[in-house]
């Protein structure tokens, strides 16, 4: 496979140097400038890594996959060699594996078994700016680490970073930043009304932009409910569009399908819920179509429920979202709201620590022997009033005793990679059946 010249090419001699003096460095790079793909491999020959493993943490199973297999294919191999990864239902490496792409639920098991990372050189991660729940506990759990291996590399990476809050949890390291793709791209604002359905209105917005614009697009939609209705309100489309849905849900084939270029003399269309903002290229992409949502995991204290809810979408979002039109060629992207209503958009996705259900956090951080997360270097520290909730609930649920200790129900329960409510049911279901004789 040919090597494209990417903008991150340019600033990574600074990032080789950063590293080779000290620990850890922060690197800004925006959409399309080649910091998934190019980073890890670039760092294998640093005399640091001397012959050890460097991880590539991704937000997703897909982007995990997805940079695996391209940067396989740029080093002449396939996934599984030299390059490969690891999520919770597929995984390829092997013992010659130097760099693994994984997700950070698949990171956060093997850091509890193995707190000093052997054989790892490096951690990167990748899009920190999504403050998911795993991402924060990971990246405070891997500096709480670094306390017994010093030499371990940690890099956060990201299109769009809140440099102050990461700089102050880091250690005020190097910070390196890239330029971006000289693409021209041109945002089209198109007014939406609240009172009607998004999927009627979205398909509308993509047929005109099929029409006015050429090249493939990429349609963003809080989720799968309204992808499918998004497909059915489209109709017909023209005999050299293919329509392409992309989400969690969607086995790998058809993932592959919808990231890889259409056929000559196609186009295609590509519904995608969030999973299509970062880490990840669309070939041939030239508009994209955003809704303005995104669908988010809050956490209801009354219902004592985690649900999803659908709100409008960050800057950081959709910045990251327009920038999938223009990573390849001059684009466009058309916003489903009008330009003013940017200014009150939030700046960036609220972190997951501050709004969740913290009692997955609290068993993990129990587990590492950490019983005061005060003491751990999270970027925002976990709420107080969460925390003891949680304790209260996995108290109630067997899996902590009085005193704090974690019980052999609470360690059956964490081996689910499931929130602990729907473990416990499924360990306490377990455990009858086999009291009552109902078999293994």
């Amino acid at each position: 496979m040919t090597r494209a010249t990417l903008p991150i090419d340019s600033v990574l001699p600074q990032l080789l140097d950063a590293l080779g003096q000290g620990p850890r460095a922060l690197l800004v790079a925006p959409p399309g400038a080649g910091k998934t793909t190019r980073v890890a491999p670039a760092l294998l020959d640093g005399q640091w890594v001397q012959g050890r493993q460097i991880l590539l943490l991704v937000p997703r199973r897909l982007a995990a996959r997805s940079a695996a297999e391209f940067m396989a294919r740029e080093h002449g191999e396939e996934a599984g060699g030299t390059i490969g990864y690891a999520t919770r239902l597929d995984s390829k490496a092997g013992k010659a594996t130097r760099i693994i792409a994984m997700t950070h639920g698949v990171y956060l098991s093997r850091l509890q078994s193995d707190p000093e990372l052997g054989g790892v050189a490096a951690v990167l991660f990748d899009e920190v700016h999504e403050r998911s729940l795993d991402s924060d506990l990971s990246l405070a759990l891997t500096l709480d680490a670094a306390a017994l291996r010093p030499d371990l590399r940690i890099l956060t990476m990201s299109a769009t970073l809140d440099i102050d809050r990461f700089a102050r949890v880091l250690g005020d390291p190097p910070v390196i930043e890239s330029e971006g793709k000289s693409h021209p791209l041109t945002l089209v604002h198109e007014g939406r009304d609240p009172a009607q359905r998004i999927e009627p209105q979205m398909a509308s917005a993509i047929r005109r932009a099929l029409n006015e614009h050429d090249g493939s697009l990429l349609a963003f939609l809080p989720g799968l409910a309204e992808i499918e209705r998004t497909a059915d309100a489209l109709g017909a489309l023209p005999p050299n569009v293919v329509l392409h849905r992309l989400h969690g849900a969607v086995d790998p084939a058809q993932q592959r399908a919808a990231l890889a270029a259409p056929r000559p003399g196609m186009r295609k269309l590509v519904l995608a819920s969030a999973i299509a903002e970062t880490s990840l290229t669309l070939d041939d992409v030239r508009i994209v179509v955003d809704s303005g949502l995104a669908r988010r995991p809050r956490y209801d204290r009354g219902a004592g429920l985690t649900r999803l809810v659908t709100e409008r979408a960050s800057r950081a979002s959709v910045t990251q979202r327009a920038g999938r039109a223009a990573r390849q060629a001059p684009g466009v992207a058309i916003r489903l709201w009008e330009e003013a209503a940017n200014a009150s958009l939030p700046a960036y996705d609220p972190p997951e620590i501050l709004e969740a259900d913290l009692s997955s956090l609290l068993l993990t951080l129990l587990l590492w022997g950490e019983r005061d997360p005060a003491r751990l270097p999270f970027v925002d520290p976990p709420p107080a009033p969460a925390m003891a909730e949680a304790r209260q609930r996995l108290t109630r649920l067997g899996a902590v005793d009085d005193d704090g200790h974690v019980t052999a129900h609470g360690r059956a329960i964490a081996g689910i990679p499931l929130e602990p409510r729907l473990s416990h049911m499924l360990v306490e279901g377990r455990e009858r059946r086999f009291r009552s004789g109902g078999g293994h």
